[in-house]
């Protein structure tokens, strides 16, 4: 029998942008669990800052598309604890939800400025930092469902979702000289506030709660009937992936979606009876 690790991040040092709220705020509070010292990266400075004094972690303002504000964030981990271990490029926004034929370029440079170049930032600096310190360290990127499957998401979300997989497969061909691993988690209906905030444009009921919306995924958007994504789901992926017992897996892209992306649901009359 092979013993997992009790406390797969003690004494790991964790950058995570996006940690104040949602998916950044469950992953956050699992690595502080699980003994890491967390830097909470992000804009959101009032529960950024409440978050990180409650894990016994660091808040530092962070805005993503700007270059020197991540490569402060990871400052910060160093001249905390001398060292980075994981990065989790988490932050991200859901961009325009338009036809192809209305989508506005200075809207989608906006949303790339975000989600696709936060990440290059992130991975650019993290990987300097581990490399200078000879750190077999792990960076981890997310990316969606709407990533493999179309029609989840609007166009501007899921192009960068997407190039974030073949952004993040990329730099694990090079920095794996390193011992460094780059990994990519798609999470598919997680009620976090982005994904509630959808819900109530799209179904026009501002009263919708996240319990509301893993009640619709558990019925309609996942084939493990009745079971509906939740924050800690995506938590506890990250928290493998950035682990020792993951000591193996680079380049890969962990998938968190009840089965959805892996059955055409048009079909599943066949399996009722």
């Amino acid at each position: 029998m092979v013993a997992l690790a009790t406390h797969p991040q003690k004494g790991k040092v964790a950058v995570i942008t996006g940690g104040a709220r949602g998916i950044g705020a469950a992953t956050a509070k699992a690595f502080a669990e699980n003994g890491a010292h967390v830097i909470i990266a992000d804009i959101l400075d009032e529960p950024g800052t409440k978050l990180a004094d409650s894990i016994g972690g660091r808040y530092t303002h962070c805005d993503v598309s700007n270059e020197r504000d991540v490569e402060r964030a990871i400052r910060l981990a160093v001249d905390w604890r001398g060292r980075l271990d994981v990065m989790f490029n988490n932050a991200g926004i859901s961009g325009p939800d338009c036809s192809i034929t209305n989508l506005k370029t200075d809207h989608l440079k906006a949303l790339l400025a975000i989600n696709l170049n936060g990440v290059v930032h992130g991975i650019k600096h993290a990987a300097r930092a581990m490399i200078e310190r000879e750190i077999r360290g792990t960076i981890i990127c997310s990316s969606s469902s709407a990533a493999l499957m179309g029609g989840l998401a609007s166009h501007a979300y899921t192009l960068s979702k997407e190039a974030i997989l073949g952004l993040a497969r990329s730099t694990a061909c090079e920095l794996g000289v390193h011992g460094i691993r780059v990994n990519c988690i798609s999470p598919h209906g997680v009620p976090s506030e982005m994904l509630v905030s959808g819900f109530r444009r799209v179904l026009g009921n501002t009263d919708l709660q996240p319990e509301d919306i893993s009640k619709i995924v558990g019925e309609r958007g996942s084939l493990l009937r009745g079971r509906g994504a939740s924050v800690e789901d995506v938590a506890q992926g990250v928290l493998f992936l950035a682990s020792d017992d993951a000591g193996f897996i680079t380049g890969h892209n962990l998938v968190i979606d009840g089965g959805y992306t892996s059955a055409n649901n048009q079909m599943s009359f066949m399996y009722q009876g």
